[in-house]
């Protein structure tokens, strides 16, 4: 028995010694992780906080901001962006009608098959069809935008951290670098093709401002096209891209927390009258 014992309680100690080496090595590298810069860093700016419509948990889709977003991403970023997860009938979700929609659909080209020969054309597209790529492969992006392909717009507010304000804080922010960050961080300086954001995480990126003058896009209610006004439009279309059920989903949330709140507290009176006989009498 007693060297059962001395077993259990070596084994204890061994056990509650690699449990406290793994303990002060978490501990250890969040610390670093927290304090220490990575070799390279350069001071980007986090994105700024902007309140949408639809943040929290009662948040709403503002449909005349997604709709004034969808013309700044038709007549400036499709140019080069694609959305690829998006059909044409989607749309409709933003309010525009099935007329509007095979109108806007059959505007577009998108990719086909040539039913004479077989060879691959192109044709109007159709409700079902999704967003058309602006190039037909990726060595044709690259050449048309200094060896950068530029990213699918679809997820991208997904992709990235905090990504509705990024987008709308990086799409506002260029600029260029002051004397003080290049004095710091001469690496900072735009190279050949590069243009200065604070936003990007290495400062420079090789898209160009796309969105740079007040009126560049007519909103059809009338309201200012201004660049930080495009900005958060096409930012909250972009938002709706990637999760066009965000909505939808805060609403079912809530239901489902109150009839699970209702279902425990309703489990909890049950167990307590089902084992209300076995509880020992007092004298």
């Amino acid at each position: 028995m007693t060297k059962l014992l001395s077993i259990r309680l070596v084994a204890i100690l061994v056990g509650l010694g690699f449990a406290l080496i793994a303990l002060y090595s978490f501990v250890l590298g969040a610390y670093a992780w927290m304090t220490e810069e990575p070799a390279g860093h350069l001071p980007y700016e986090e994105p700024r906080d902007i309140a949408f419509s639809f943040d929290g948990p009662f948040g709403k889709w503002d449909i005349q901001q997604l709709q004034r977003g969808f013309k700044v991403y038709d007549e400036v970023c499709a140019a080069c962006h694609s959305l690829k997860f998006v059909a044409f009938r989607d749309l409709e979700q933003l309010g525009y009608d099935e007329g509007q929609v095979k109108a806007f659909a059959a505007s577009k080209q998108v990719p086909g098959i040539d039913p004479n020969t077989g060879e691959a054309t192109t044709r109007p597209g159709l409700p079902t069809d999704y967003f058309p790529d602006p190039y037909p492969n990726n060595v044709a992006a690259a050449a048309a935008n200094n060896n950068a392909i530029p990213p699918d717009l679809s997820l991208m507010t997904k992709a990235r951290g905090d990504g509705v304000n990024y987008v709308a804080s990086l799409l506002s922010g260029y600029s260029e670098p002051t004397a003080e960050l290049l004095a710091e961080h001469p690496e900072a300086a735009p190279g050949p093709g590069l243009y200065h954001n604070p936003y990007f995480p290495n400062l420079n990126l090789a898209m160009a401002p796309p969105l740079t003058t007040t009126g560049q896009v007519t909103y059809d209610d009338g309201t200012e096209a201004t660049v930080e006004q495009m900005s958060t439009d096409v930012a909250a279309f972009l938002a709706w891209t990637a999760e066009p059920t965000m909505v939808q989903r805060k609403q079912t949330g809530w239901p489902v927390l109150i009839f699970l709140l209702f279902a425990t507290v309703l489990a909890y009176l049950s167990k307590q009258q089902i084992w209300a006989a076995a509880k020992p009498k007092k004298d």
